[in-house]
C-alpha cells in the first residue's frame, strides 16, 4: 500500500486504555525536581490507544500536558515514554532500567522508548536476549505522543509506563531516592520503581510494593492453541475409531 493511499484510510482502533487522572507520583512519596520545572501533568499517562494504520500498528498515548523543559528537538521533553510490546509467547521480563518486571503474562518482545531527543526502538527475542532495532517513528499532535511501528496490525499486550528524564543518566532515566538537589527524583524510600506512572485501572501503589506491572490488551498463544487443537483432533480420531470398531464387532 502506498503512503499516499495509505493517508486516506482512518485508523482503526485495536486498543484503549483509559488511565486514572493525577496519580504520577508513583508510590504516592515521590517529589518531582524543581530545576527544571516539571509539572505531575507532563508524565500523567491519562489514554493509551493503539490502532491500525495501514496494516500497521500506531502506539497513541495522551499525557494531561506537554512541555519542553530540556528544549528538545521534538518539541516535548522531561519524561521517558516506555511501552512493551508482547506479540507471541516467550520474550523478556524486566522492564528495562525501570525496576518493574512484567506480570500476567509475562514476556515482551518490542520495547518503544521516546523522551524529546531520542526514539529507541528494541526486540527481545524468546530466551530474553535484547536487540537494537531501527528508531520508530515519532510525532506529537497536542498532547497526544505518537509512535509508528512496523508491527503488523493485530492484538497485542502492552505495557506502558513514564518515567522522569534526566540527562544525568546513561539511559536517560532519573531513579527516585534521598537525593533533595533541585534536580533529583526524590521518594520516601531507596531502590524503589523509576516509573510515576503506569498504565493500570484503579490504585496503582501495589506495583511498587510487588516490582510487577500487569499487561493491558491481549495476546494469542499460539503453542497454546495449537495443542488444544491436536487434543481436540486426536480426541475426534479416537471418537471415530470406536464408532468404527464397534460397528464392525456389531
Amino acid at each position: 500500500m502506498s503512503v499516499l493511499l495509505a493517508a486516506f484510510i482512518p485508523a482503526a482502533l485495536l486498543l484503549s486504555v483509559p488511565d486514572p487522572t493525577g496519580d504520577a507520583s508513583g508510590d504516592g512519596s515521590y517529589q518531582l525536581p524543581t530545576r527544571p520545572a516539571v509539572t505531575e501533568a507532563m508524565l500523567d499517562l491519562r489514554l493509551f490507544r493503539a490502532e491500525n494504520v495501514g496494516g500497521e500498528v500506531q502506539l497513541r498515548t495522551a499525557l494531561g500536558a506537554v512541555g519542553n523543559p530540556w528544549q528538545a528537538p521534538a518539541g516535548f521533553s522531561g519524561f521517558n515514554l516506555d511501552i512493551f510490546v508482547k506479540t507471541r509467547p516467550g520474550g523478556a521480563n524486566d522492564l528495562d532500567g525501570l525496576g518493574l518486571r512484567a506480570a500476567r503474562p509475562p514476556g515482551w518482545q518490542e520495547h518503544y522508548r521516546v523522551n524529546g531527543f531520542v526514539a529507541q526502538h528494541f526486540s527481545a527475542d524468546a530466551a530474553g536476549k535484547r536487540l537494537s532495532r531501527p528508531a520508530p517513528r515519532v510525532s506529537l499532535s497536542g498532547t497526544d505522543i505518537i509512535i509508528g511501528t512496523d508491527l503488523p496490525a493485530g492484538r497485542y499486550s502492552y505495557w506502558v509506563t513514564t518515567s522522569l528524564y534526566t540527562p544525568f543518566s546513561p539511559d536517560g532515566v532519573a531513579q527516585p531516592g534521598g537525593d533533595t538537589s533541585p534536580s533529583a527524583l526524590r521518594s520516601a524510600r531507596e531502590g524503589t520503581p523509576a516509573p510515576l506512572d503506569v498504565l493500570l485501572s484503579g490504585d496503582q501503589k501495589s506495583v511498587y510494593t510487588t516490582g510487577e506491572l500487569r499487561a493491558v490488551g491481549q495476546v494469542r498463544d499460539v503453542r497454546a492453541l495449537s495443542l488444544l487443537g491436536l487434543a481436540v483432533a486426536g480426541l475426534v480420531a479416537a471418537s471415530v475409531l470406536g464408532i468404527l470398531a464397534w460397528r464392525r464387532g456389531a
